[in-house]
């Protein structure tokens, strides 16, 4: 007796369904791949029920002829390779020539189509797996491929899926991530009849407006790098956009959106010294990279890839927007990359592209004041030598990106004007920036040099605060401190970096003591150094209530301006907002 058996043909291509087919959001996927491999350059889309009762995409591509119609729904059937060679250099969306067969397994499937030299269109259907021969039928030229009543025949898959609204999320979910990548192409999706997205072929610029909104293209600013053969292109919004969840983040390799490990990590990294743990980062980005050193087929979804040189890519996208958020700029260039237009039609409806008004920040000489914090802006110029009582705010200078200090507001934020109109500073959040970008930079470079105290500090500590001390010598002159050990329960702060000389000094010792006692001196020098630095930046920075004068105060302006990442704190605030004369103006009702 035979225990292995052959399955038969409709229970495999059920099985092979279960890999590809998860949802009517799958099938819309396959589809529409299908659509823009086929060259396709207008795709509608119409769904009933969320999909469960009907799913129709009609395109414009070049169709298919009516002798190959039944090899389009069979298993292992496709135009896309050939050959083993061509699994390594593949440019398509789709190559495994398994998904109209799983689709038509699971589903009542109508699929027609009309290829240029047919005399007319064919059409041909499957129903559970069983297919019909083809028949004439109608039809420009294109394709139009119906499907309805998903999972008919699988009663236990059908009774997991969700509810319409659910259901149609997850589809109007894989419509945007596919319109997002092919701006050249004309999209239309419709619900139960109603139409839910017009989109006109548009420059990729545009079509991120059209479909993520104006407020996230006028909070994001432009990527655009290139290293040898691989390029990195898009949109990624400042930090001030965060969002509480990873619901608008499109990374594409080649046109296909993807989702990997190695890609989030490198971006995590790219945002974690400007964003809160908590908060996610919003971006649309483009890899281009040649199709040989990737690999795509590692999933039948297609939503994995392996990266030939894994670690040449993490660092080149960690870089490429560490640079961006880093540069003290935040207003994206009026000019769109070449590298990322893609075709354009003649139409008079393309959406407008809007960008952030907040103003540029290049990187420039540091106007230095010797009131405020000497040690970290040494001499004064004779810029901030002008009586404080009138900024020095003429037509024949030059006027800083972040204009002139006009005053305090209650202890806590800098007014300035510059050319556009009023800047608002939190001080405190603007100064930790400076010191934590300082205290990095001196670590790297291994320059982080003490000052001596002119009167010691001893303070009574515990025995686990002595124990550390005794410990980690060496990994606390690195960090700037000279610390000895008096007693058994006392601490003597002798030295401290110069750029924290005016913090307080026990408590900034105290909490710098906690961490290497919890992380080890080992990770505070590697893994944890940033988050350590940022607790003695905020020990260091200007505190809320401290009136500055006004040479003070533009002294941090100028130090923002060359700092790097100065337009976010720490935490992943904001450290500053423009308003225009016109807003002001507006706010006023002046011209009314």
């Amino acid at each position: 007796m035979n225990v292995i058996k052959l399955l038969p043909d409709v229970l495999i291509n059920q099985i092979a369904a279960g890999e590809v087919i998860e949802r009517p959001a799958s099938v819309l996927k396959e589809i529409l791949e299908n659509s823009i491999d086929a060259g396709a350059t207008e795709i509608t889309v119409q769904i009933m029920q969320g999909g469960l009762n009907l799913i129709r995409v009609a395109d414009n591509g070049k169709g298919i002829s009516g002798m190959d119609l039944p090899l389009a729904l069979a298993r292992h059937a496709t135009s896309k390779i050939s050959a083993q060679e061509d699994l390594h250099k593949i440019a398509s969306l789709g190559f495994r020539g398994e998904a109209l067969a799983s689709i038509g397994a699971v589903s009542r499937l109508l699929l027609m189509s009309y290829q240029s030299g047919d005399k007319h269109a064919w059409h041909i259907q499957a129903e559970g797996g069983q297919v019909t021969r083809p028949e004439p039928t109608a039809r420009d030229i294109g394709t139009t491929l119906e499907v309805r009543d998903l999972f008919f025949n699988l009663p236990a898959r059908r009774k997991f899926l969700k509810t319409e609204a659910t259901e149609f999320a997850h589809c109007e979910e894989v419509f945007r991530r596919i319109a997002l990548s092919h701006a050249h192409i004309a999209f239309n999706l419709q619900h139960n009849n109603k139409t839910r997205h017009h989109l006109y072929a548009v420059d990729i610029l545009q079509r991120i407006t059209a479909v993520l909104g104006k407020e996230f293209s006028q909070s994001a600013v432009l990527v655009s790098e290139q290293a040898n053969d691989i390029s990195l292109q898009g949109m990624v919004a400042l930090p001030t956009y965060s969002r509480s969840a990873r619901d608008l983040q499109y990374f594409y390799v080649n046109g296909r959106y993807v989702r990997d490990k190695l890609i989030s990590h490198a971006l995590r990294e790219a945002y974690r010294d400007v964003l809160h743990l908590d908060r996610h980062p919003a971006f649309v980005l483009y890899l281009q990279i040649n199709p040989q050193n990737v690999d795509v087929n590692v999933h039948p979804a297609k939503a994995e890839v392996r990266f030939r040189d894994a670690r040449a890519i993490h660092q080149f996208v960690f870089h490429s927007i560490n640079k961006v958020l880093a540069s003290p700029h935040r207003q994206a260039d009026s000019q769109i990359p070449p590298a990322i237009v893609t075709q354009v039609t003649d139409n008079p409806k393309r959406l407008p592209i809007t960008y952030s008004r907040q103003i540029n920040l290049p990187l420039t000489s540091v106007a230095q004041s010797s009131t405020f914090y000497p040690t970290l802006y040494g001499d004064k110029p004779d810029l901030l030598k002008m009586d404080p009582g009138n900024p020095p705010i003429q037509p024949t200078q030059p006027i800083p990106p972040l204009g002139f200090a006009l005053g305090q507001l209650l202890g806590v934020y800098i007014l300035a004007q510059n050319e556009q109109g009023l800047i608002i500073v939190d001080m405190h959040a603007a100064h930790e920036r400076v010191v934590y970008e300082k205290l990095k930079s001196a670590l790297d470079q291994r320059s982080l040099s003490m000052q001596p105290l002119l009167i010691p500090v001893t303070f009574q500590a515990d025995r686990l605060d002595v124990a550390t001390v005794e410990d980690n010598y060496t990994v606390l002159n690195e960090l700037g401190f000279e610390i000895a050990i008096l007693s058994p329960t006392s601490l003597i702060i002798r030295a401290v970096s110069a750029v924290l000389k005016d913090a307080d000094i026990v408590k900034l010792t105290r909490d710098v003591l906690a961490e290497i006692r919890e992380f080890g001196g080992s990770q505070i020098l590697t893994s944890r150094r940033n988050e350590l630095l940022a607790t003695m930046a905020c020990h260091g920075s200007v505190r809320a209530n401290r009136q500055l004068t006004i040479p003070e105060m533009n002294a941090l302006l100028r130090e923002m301006e060359a700092t790097e990442r100065s337009d976010q704190c720490n935490h992943g605030r904001p450290t500053w907002f423009a308003l225009s004369l016109a807003e002001l103006d507006k706010m006023f009702m002046r011209g009314n």
